[in-house]
């Protein structure tokens, strides 16, 4: 019998209101806040489709966009990673404030330049991020000063058809100093967007966030 779809809701985060879509679980055993690519924000098809997977695997997930729409006009604020890390930092610290979220581990799911932004956020003093996932994410635009300071635990899922991010991957993980790991998905292009290849995310990524999530620190 298929498990139920526990109820989500429209929330707006930090002070400047943020719109975000939260999920809760019964008995959730962690939280992960989505940090999605350039033109993409909290209706993302496939982030939508990786966040509901990951409920039904027993994590709470906050997709939030970074950007006021205002912010979003301007196509500089879309790349500007120092920028969305800040807002997912900030994201961070909202759910800790929260009484249904504040107990919940920590978790980031980046994908393409929402990748670098979740990563540059976890590289930061007093990061509360435990487990990182990316996919087909742009960590190299963390850059390696801060790649070297993340400490959470980073698993990086990437098309075996997306060549450039496979590369970028594999060097992004020689500056790292965490444990980290590069998942490559057969089949699979930059969005995923072939057969199952998402759901292979899904099974990455609930694996990877229930490893890590409720280790000690």
């Amino acid at each position: 019998m298929a498990l139920l779809e526990p109820p989500i809701r429209q929330v707006h985060v930090g002070t400047i209101g943020l719109p975000a879509v939260l999920g809760i679980p019964a008995a959730a055993t962690g939280l992960v806040v989505f940090a999605h690519g350039s033109g993409s924000g909290r209706l993302s098809p496939r982030n939508n489709h990786v966040a509901a997977g990951l409920r039904q695997r027993g994590l709470a997930t906050l997709l939030i966009d970074l950007l006021t729409s205002e912010e979003e006009a301007d196509r500089v604020n879309v790349f500007d990673i120092p920028l969305l890390a800040t807002r997912l930092t900030a994201a961070a610290e909202w759910a800790r404030a929260m009484s249904e979220l504040a107990s919940l581990p920590l978790g980031f799911f980046g994908a393409s330049t929402g990748a670098g932004a979740a990563l540059l956020a976890a590289a930061a003093p007093g990061s509360r991020a435990r487990a990182i996932v990316s996919r087909g994410g742009r960590v190299d635009l963390a850059g390696a000063v801060a790649l070297a300071k993340v400490r959470a635990p980073t698993l990086l899922v990437v098309g075996s058809l997306d060549r450039p991010v496979i590369d970028l991957s594999r060097v992004a993980l020689r500056q790292m100093r965490c444990e980290s790991e590069l998942a490559i998905v057969p089949g699979a292009s930059h969005l995923f967007e072939e057969g199952e290849t998402l759901d292979v995310v899904i099974e990455l990524a609930a694996l990877w966030f229930n490893r890590y999530l409720n280790e000690e620190p």
